[in-house]
């Protein structure tokens, strides 16, 4: 089969892009959005509505292969490119990656997407993004060809050897972050709540105090709500740092602060990402590696996740030598291609670490959808629900992509011999 046309869409992403930057830095809300001026170049608002682009891949056969180009929420920061500019990015795809496509027949998705990966505009790479939808795209268009999903793609090509099953969901909360538990709790989200701790006075208080609390009611609302004693969801917390600009980033009182918090939880498992923020990858490394060790000679069972300065497979590689967390954020359209995702998830999934498809709240739900197929074909110990800060949205696109996912191929006839 031969891709006949490329065409490029811009259309809307799941949520906004923010300024972390501004908000980290005591911006005030305004209703849904965020009052001051903007500190990360490229934002023109604190707040500003997210973009993305389709890549549709016209087929000689008449099928078209879809994938989407986004970027996460938080642009411009932890070694992060810039804010996604949609129009900017169809135009690129229309002059150069368009032409390059055309007449190319559907081969082995692994060996198309390292090409991807390689092509350079006036000496620069694809934007990050841009790579994330062609591939995806590339994905689709050998399942389509060859008559099998997405994930059997992945599974045969990369010789993953792994059972092509449901993984569990990590649900996100947004700033809503009680309503939106009760929904999690109500239709029994394996991870929860994320719960978006991203300012020290508002949210996490000074001395930890309000997060504590937090954990503290998360934990009774699951016990009141949930319909059944069996269910137990992991805790996951994201935190953007801040527990380490409230305890002046020393590691042994933020230790001390997580066994606490872990104490509060109990007897829900607790994983709280992006605990301290290095300033740069080594740092990051470092002191990720240190707060780590320290948890374990507390005898404490709270673990860390690592995501921002953890954004390249290259950056994956090295966090994972140094066993710098317990859980990797492998942040899909950070790492560009879903090449590097696949070869990410099964990196950290070898090395005995937890290995987290996740991602952003600011994709689309082509990109969710194909991310769905890619935790479940590399074994994924977590999948993010997205897009969108909604919860039902997102554990819907996600869960029941998988869902029929699994379905279809448990239900296919055996092969004769």
């Amino acid at each position: 089969m031969v891709i006949a046309d490329v065409v490029a869409v811009p259309v809307r992403s799941g949520f906004f892009a923010d300024d972390q930057a501004a908000i980290r830095g005591g911006a005030a809300h305004d209703g849904f959005t965020y009052s001051g001026t903007p500190a990360t170049a490229g934002f023109r608002a604190i707040r500003q509505p997210g973009e993305a682009v389709s890549v549709l891949l016209v087929l000689d056969d008449g099928q078209v292969a879809q994938g989407d180009c986004a970027a996460v929420q938080y642009s411009g920061v932890g070694g992060r490119g810039g804010v996604f500019e949609a129009h900017a990015a169809a135009e690129t795809i229309d002059r150069h990656v368009g032409p390059w496509l055309c007449g190319r027949p559907v081969t082995r998705f692994r060996e198309m997407a390292r090409e991807v990966e390689g092509l350079t505009v006036e000496g620069r790479p694809l934007h990050a993004a841009i790579r994330y939808g062609v591939t995806q795209a590339l994905l689709d268009a050998v399942a389509r060809t060859q008559r099998v999903t997405m994930a059997e793609v992945v599974r045969d090509e990369y010789e993953t050897g792994i059972a092509i099953r449901t993984v569990p969901l990590f649900v996100q909360s947004g700033d809503d972050r009680h309503t939106n538990v009760d929904k999690m709790v109500l239709k029994e989200a394996d991870v929860l709540p994320h719960g978006l701790i991203n300012a020290v006075d508002t949210k996490l208080g000074r001395d930890g105090e309000l997060l504590l609390a937090y954990v503290a009611w998360v934990r009774g609302r699951i016990m009141s709500l949930r319909s059944r004693p069996e269910y137990s969801p992991r805790l996951h917390f994201d935190v953007y740092g801040t527990i380490g600009i409230a305890f002046d980033h020393d590691v042994d009182r933020v230790a001390e602060y997580l066994e606490r918090l872990g104490a509060v939880a109990a007897p829900f498992g607790v994983c709280v990402e992006h605990v301290i923020d290095g300033g740069s990858r080594s740092e990051q490394i470092r002191i990720s590696a240190a707060l780590r060790s320290a948890l374990r000679e507390r005898g404490s069972a709270v673990q860390i996740a690592v995501d921002e300065w953890c954004n390249t497979l290259e950056d994956i590689e090295l966090f994972v030598a140094a066993e710098a967390a317990d859980v990797i954020h492998v942040k899909t359209p950070d790492l560009g291609g879903i090449n590097n995702t696949i070869e990410a998830l099964l990196l950290v999934a070898r090395s005995g670490l937890s290995a987290y498809c996740g991602g952003s709240c600011n994709e689309t739900d082509r990109s969710a959808q194909v991310s769905a197929h890619i935790a479940m074909a590399c074994g994924a110990a977590q999948v993010l629900a997205k897009p969108g800060m909604g919860v039902d949205e997102g554990m819907m696109i996600v869960g029941n992509e998988m869902a029929r996912t699994a379905a279809l191929i448990a239900n296919r006839p055996p092969i004769p011999g």
